[in-house]
C-alpha cells in the first residue's frame, strides 16, 4: 500500500513539474531525499515520463497530425509549409541533443561521483541560477516571434538546449528551451508549445532503448496514470496561463526550492 502511494505521488508530482518551467528530474530526487525513501530506479523515473508523455501526444493530437502530414508533404512534394518546416526542426534538432545529453550525463555521473548530497547541492545550484535566468530573459525578451514565423536558427538551439538540461537535473527540459526561446523573442504561448512538442520524441527515444527494463505492477501503472492525468491538466493550465502572465512566479519558486535544497544539503554534509 505504501509503495502504491509513494508512486502516485511521484506520478503526481511528475505531472506537475514536467511541462512548469521548475525540473521534474529535481523534484523526483528531492522528494525521496528529503524522506529518505529509496531511490527511484531509471525505469520508474522513464514510466512517469511516458505518462507526461502521453499528456503531449493526447493535448496536441491534432497538431501532431498536422506535423506529421507536413513532414511528409515536404519530402514527396519537395515543398515545406510551416507544419513541414516544424516537424523538421524538431527532427533535426532532436538527434544532436539526444548524442550531447548522454555524454554530458555521464561527465556530471564522474563529476558526482554518486555522492547524493553533492548532487543534491549541484541540483539546488540549477534550480537557483536556471530561475534567475529565466526571470532575466522573460523580462526583457520581446514577444514578436510566433510559433509560425520560427526560424532554423533559433528553432535548432532550442532544441539543443535540450542536452543540458538532460545532463543536469534542476536545469529542466522545459526550463531551458523556454529560456531559449524566449532570448529569441518567441511569445510565452509559441516557447511553451514548442518546449513540448520538442520533449516528446526525446523522451519516445529513451523509452525504446529502456523498456525492456520496466517492472510492470499496480503501483508503477497509478504512477504512470496519475502523471498523465496531470500533466493533462498543467499543460491546459500553463497554456491558458501564458496568455496574460509571465515566467515570473515560475523564476521565483526556482529560487527559493533552491535556497532551501541547498540549505538541507550542506547541513547533511556537515
Amino acid at each position: 500500500m505504501i509503495e502504491i502511494l509513494r508512486s502516485v505521488f511521484l506520478g503526481i508530482v511528475q505531472g506537475l513539474t514536467e511541462f512548469l518551467p521548475v525540473s521534474s528530474s529535481a523534484h523526483l530526487n528531492i522528494f525521496p531525499w528529503l524522506f529518505k525513501w529509496k531511490d527511484i530506479s531509471p525505469s520508474f523515473d522513464l514510466a512517469l515520463h511516458a505518462g507526461t508523455l502521453l499528456a503531449i501526444l493526447v493535448y496536441f493530437f491534432k497538431d501532431w497530425l498536422s506535423l506529421l502530414k507536413g513532414g511528409w508533404y515536404t519530402v514527396t512534394k519537395k515543398k515545406a509549409d510551416t507544419n513541414g518546416r516544424l516537424f523538421w526542426y524538431i527532427v533535426i534538432a532532436t538527434i544532436p541533443a539526444g548524442l550531447l545529453g548522454m555524454i554530458m550525463e555521464k561527465l556530471i555521473e564522474k563529476a558526482t561521483g554518486g555522492d547524493l548530497n553533492i548532487e543534491m547541492i549541484i541540483i539546488s545550484l540549477a534550480l537557483i541560477v536556471m530561475g534567475i535566468v529565466l526571470y532575466l530573459v522573460d523580462k526583457r525578451a520581446k514577444s514578436d516571434v510566433s510559433l509560425e514565423r520560427l526560424k532554423f536558427k533559433p528553432a535548432f538551439l532550442i532544441g539543443l538546449s535540450q542536452a543540458i538540461a538532460g545532463a543536469i537535473p534542476g536545469v529542466s527540459r522545459s526550463g531551458i528551451t523556454m529560456t531559449v526561446g524566449r532570448a529569441y523573442h518567441l511569445d510565452r504561448e509559441s516557447a511553451a508549445k514548442y518546449s513540448f512538442l520538442l520533449s516528446a520524441p526525446m523522451i519516445a527515444g529513451a523509452l525504446v532503448v529502456s523498456i525492456g527494463d520496466f517492472k510492470f505492477s499496480l503501483a508503477f501503472l497509478l504512477g504512470v496514470l496519475t502523471s498523465f492525468l496531470t500533466g493533462l491538466f498543467v499543460i491546459k493550465f500553463l497554456m491558458n496561463y501564458l496568455k496574460r502572465g509571465s515566467f515570473k512566479v515560475f523564476a521565483v519558486y526556482r529560487v527559493v526550492i533552491g535556497v532551501i535544497i541547498l540549505a538541507i544539503s550542506i547541513f547533511r554534509l556537515v
